[in-house]
Formats: C-alpha cells, sequence, structure tokens
C-alpha cells in the first residue's frame, strides 16, 4: 500500500478496474453514461459500506462533504444524491452481482489454502441457508411475503472451509427455502449441510445422484425401517448408527436409496440430536462434526446485518436492493482479500471497525493493524449448541 494516499484509496487497489470494466461491457453499464461511470457508482457504494453509511442521505452529505478528495479517492466529479439514486435504481445489477462472484473466487481460493479443517474431507463442504430482511410493503412493494408485511429472501449458499459466500439467490419473503435447492449446482464429492427445512426427498435423491454427499436433519414424522445397525462408541456422544429404507409410500418413490440415521446426545446441552446422510464411509462421529458446521452461514447472515448495511436500503426498487446487497458482499470479499494480502493478524469486524473511522485519513493501511491492543469490543455472544 502506498504512503501518502488515503485509507480507502489503498483499500480499493485490490480491486481490479480492468476486470471489473469488462463486466460493465458485457452488460452495457456505461451506456450513453457521461460522468458517473459505473466504476465510480461501485466505489461510492463501497465507501458506503465502509463508512456505515444508514441512508443515501447520509451517504451523500458525507461525499459532498469531502468534495475536494473526491479525484485521490477515484470517485469521479459528479457525485449527487439524484446520481447516486439514478444509479441504484436503473444500473443493471448483474454488473455488480458478476464482480462480487470474480471476488468471491479469488477470496475462496487465498483462504482455503491457509484454512485448516477439522473434518478431513477433500470436496468442498457447503452450508446452505436463507435469511429474511423484513421490509416495508408500502415501499418496496415488489416484495411480497404477508398481507401487511414486505420481505425478501437471501438465499446463500457458504463455502464454510474458505468462510465465503459462494452462491446468492434473492427470492421475495414468501418462497419457501427447499425451492432454492433447484437452482444449486452439485458439486460431485462435496458436502452440502441442511437443516430440516430443507428435507424434500426427490430434491435430495438428485444430489445424490450428481455423486455429491448431503447432511441433514430428518423431520420428526419421518417413516423408516432399519435395516442394519453399525457399531458406535458411545463415550463418543454416537449413540445409534443405522442403515435406513424410508416406507412410505411416496417418499420411498422420491428417494429409493437406503440412507444413514445418526443419533448424536450432547453431554453438555443434554440434547440428542438426528442426522441423515446419504454418505457410507465418514465415520458417524465426522458426519455429526461436519453438521456442526452449519452454524457458520448463520454466523455469516448475523455478521453482514451487524456490520454491513443489508437491512436499511438506498433505494426502493428491487434493482437498487440487489445492488446494494451485492456491494454488501465486494466489501465483504475485500476486506478478507485484504486481510490475507497485508498478514493482518484481526478478526473482520476489528477491520471494518477501524476502516470506519480513518477512511479519510492518510495513515498507511498496514500501520492501522499494527497496534496488538484494540480497544475494540465485540460483544458477538454466539448462542449455538456445542456439540464438541
Amino acid at each position: 500500500m502506498n504512503i501518502g494516499k488515503y485509507v480507502f484509496s489503498q483499500v480499493i487497489e485490490l480491486l481490479r478496474y480492468d476486470d471489473f470494466n469488462k463486466i460493465v461491457k458485457k452488460h452495457g453499464g456505461n451506456h450513453k453514461v457521461k460522468t458517473f461511470s459505473c466504476w465510480h457508482h461501485l466505489l461510492c457504494m463501497i465507501f458506503g459500506q465502509l463508512g456505515k453509511r444508514e441512508s443515501l442521505s447520509d451517504l451523500a452529505l458525507i461525499l459532498q462533504s469531502q468534495k475536494s478528495k473526491w479525484y485521490h479517492l477515484g470517485l469521479g466529479t459528479t457525485i449527487s444524491k439524484s446520481n447516486l439514486a439514478r444509479a441504484n435504481e436503473n444500473r443493471d445489477w448483474r454488473i455488480y452481482a458478476d464482480y462480487a462472484y470474480l471476488l468471491i473466487a479469488k477470496a475462496r481460493l487465498i483462504s482455503s489454502i491457509k484454512n485448516e479443517f477439522e473434518v478431513k474431507v477433500e470436496g468442498n463442504v457447503y452450508a446452505v441457508d436463507s435469511t429474511t430482511i423484513d421490509l416495508c410493503l408500502n415501499v418496496f412493494w415488489w416484495a411480497k411475503f404477508r398481507k401487511n408485511k414486505g420481505a425478501i429472501k437471501l438465499h446463500t449458499q457458504f463455502d464454510v472451509k474458505s468462510n465465503i459466500p459462494s452462491f446468492i439467490h434473492f427470492t421475495d419473503g414468501s418462497v419457501h427455502d427447499v425451492n432454492v435447492m433447484d437452482v444449486l449446482i452439485y458439486e460431485p464429492g462435496s458436502y452440502y449441510i441442511f437443516d430440516r427445512g430443507y428435507v424434500d426427498f426427490e430434491r435430495l435423491f438428485f444430489i445424490d445422484e450428481s455423486q455429491a454427499w448431503f447432511v441433514t436433519r430428518p423431520k420428526d414424522n419421518m417413516n423408516y425401517r432399519r435395516l442394519y445397525s453399525n457399531k458406535v462408541n458411545k463415550s463418543t456422544g454416537i449413540k445409534v448408527d443405522q442403515i435406513i429404507k424410508l416406507n412410505n409410500h411416496y417418499a420411498c418413490k422420491k428417494y429409493s436409496k437406503n440412507l444413514r440415521l445418526i443419533k448424536y446426545f450432547d453431554v453438555e446441552t443434554k440434547i440428542e440430536i438426528e442426522f441423515i446422510t446419504n454418505n457410507f464411509e465418514l465415520t458417524a462421529l465426522e458426519i455429526a462434526r461436519l453438521y456442526k458446521y452449519r452454524w457458520s452461514v448463520e454466523l455469516f447472515f448475523k455478521w453482514i446485518k451487524q456490520h454491513l448495511q443489508v437491512q436499511t436500503f438506498w433505494g426502493t426498487t428491487e434493482n437498487a436492493v440487489k445492488v446494494q446487497v451485492y456491494t454488501a458482499i465486494i466489501t465483504y470479499c475485500t476486506v478478507a482479500l485484504m486481510k490475507d494480502t497485508l498478514k493482518i493478524n484481526k478478526t473482520n469486524y476489528e477491520i471494518l471497525q477501524i476502516l470506519s473511522l480513518t477512511l479519510l485519513t492518510k495513515t498507511p493501511v498496514n500501520e492501522l493493524f499494527d497496534s496488538d491492543e484494540l480497544q475494540i469490543t465485540n460483544n458477538e455472544n454466539h448462542n449455538q449448541l456445542i456439540l464438541f
């Protein structure tokens, strides 16, 4: 990072303009645009995410107060609230989605190499879940959820080995989670972890036919018969490891193969948890440990809701909401890339807290994170099953 540049300018050096411009040309994003280009729009949105701006007026006000610094920040020369609003409403959200996936690929590659995974499996491990973002139906009229309430769902496939989301899918709040299984592309040899809301035997059978593995929890009314039991070491918490067959006619027709049922007892929480999977090779304890990682996607949702702007939106159209969410993902990946590039020994939360206060200073970025004692309190208390 160069000395003499603003912190924000040093951060966005991680983003390659040429890569972004290729995507812009693909979608015709700068057609008839004279000054406020898609690149300027992206940087303004990232500035708003890093600076924790709560509204479009808030973002525009802060930027207007720093007009003399626009050129050095790379923001162009024609920033205004109306320009930002029009860009959010009219710029194709796929531009920002495509660029987000490009950064996701880079961040996953770096993080996967360096992170050690508790369970020794060769394939990728994905946790799949969704989070609901409530909206005012009178303002966000397109986001149907209930009669007098609007909402969107952010469906996410989260790569738990790299702690990076690998797939994002939007629906309105009324769409059931199980439907997102139809748009996922299953990688042979990879593991997909679902909660019981995704139990649909026809879709689970498709995962098996795709030569991928799934781990989920059965519904309470699952009707099955035991074919035989595997030996278990009950001191590890594994109480049952069985090969089962579905009894229900329609369920059996949709999933005609055998399944594996595992029951694990958590000593500390005194809770017994059941899992079903199509994997017969891993040990029962390894299956239980894999399911523990489903919580990582919940932590991701909690993190972006607390530390990035994805709950209060800077536009009311569907396009504006998607642009803002994808720029939040771009910001998330940028922080992950910066953490690796500069070898920063701080959490993403701490990095964002520091950046939010120093974007317009000229301190070299690596010096911002040299202090061994950060006076930042991270009060995240993850209420989850301990399991192990």
